[in-house]
């Protein structure tokens, strides 16, 4: 039997044996550094994704993150947590290998054909075989359970530190009449204030502004923005539009900013 303590928040035990967990003691959990993020006043939180069908662990990392300014999303299954990432920018994904469907393994391996963003790999398996497989199929970290919680925050803290360092842009803000786009806080602001894009809007926009008045075609938009080979299917790219129109232009139907090319594809105004 083996104890996982987090001061002030959690003692959780877990039975190695029978893979069995339950909560020990419940606190109130760190009320006041809980109200303070959620209430959004830091602007530069760094988000993290869960994916472990444990639920209660999920919870446990998730509130004890908090105090360490970083927010965490969770999923249970790994094609729900592929899904999340499509749709949402993390700094660092958290992935348990002995899942329900795909596993940890499996899972990681469809991250990796998309995405460069760091991967610590919790597991139940303390074999070096395990570790050797996660660490080649692109894990940055590994974490055999049970493990100090203290220990756990010490590394997602670090991953994510290291990831947002060297991936930090130096590209100057593009301002436009009305529209401010910044690529290095991923933050668009317009007449009516900051606007909240998802990451595949806030791409494709400034992909279109870093080539203001040039035609884009949709191939090239799709290739660049989703990293796909292009199939002729434009649904996605038209949904996009559409959304990014309603967001920050002040009459949608009559687009100032973002330009249909009839038969080609899109253009930024060059005349804002």
């Amino acid at each position: 039997m083996y104890r996982i303590s987090l001061p002030d928040v959690f003692l959780y035990e877990y039975n190695k044996e029978k893979h069995s967990r339950k909560f020990l003691q419940k606190t109130a959990v760190l009320p006041a550094a809980e109200k303070r993020f959620q209430k959004g006043t830091d602007m530069d939180m760094n988000k993290i994704l869960i994916i472990d069908d444990d639920r209660e662990l999920c919870e446990l990392i998730r509130r004890s993150i908090l105090p360490e300014g970083l927010e965490a999303d969770c999923c249970h299954i790994g094609s729900a947590g592929i899904k999340k990432l499509r749709e949402q920018e993390y700094q660092l994904v958290i992935l348990d290998v002995m899942m329900p469907g795909a596993d940890g393994f499996d899972t990681l391996e469809q991250i990796r054909r998309e995405s460069s963003l760091p991967v610590l790999m919790l597991t139940a398996k303390d074999d070096s075989l395990s570790k050797v497989r996660g660490l080649r199929s692109g894990a940055d970290d590994y974490l055999t359970k049970p493990f100090h919680m203290d220990e756990l925050i010490a590394r997602i803290v670090s991953l994510v530190r290291r990831y947002t360092r060297f991936n930090r842009t130096e590209e100057p803000v593009f301002c436009f009449d009305g529209l401010d786009i910044d690529p290095g806080e991923r933050s668009v602001r317009t007449a009516r204030g900051i606007c909240e894009l998802l990451p595949k809007e806030f791409d494709l926009l400034l992909l279109l502004a870093k080539n203001q008045g040039k035609v884009l075609t949709k191939q090239r938009i799709y290739e660049e923005v989703w990293k796909e080979e292009y199939v002729y299917d434009d649904s996605n790219i038209m949904a996009v539009i559409s959304r990014l129109r309603k967001k920050i232009e002040e009459h949608p139907g009559s687009p100032r900013y973002i330009q249909t090319v009839k038969g080609v594809g899109y253009r930024f105004n060059k005349e804002v």
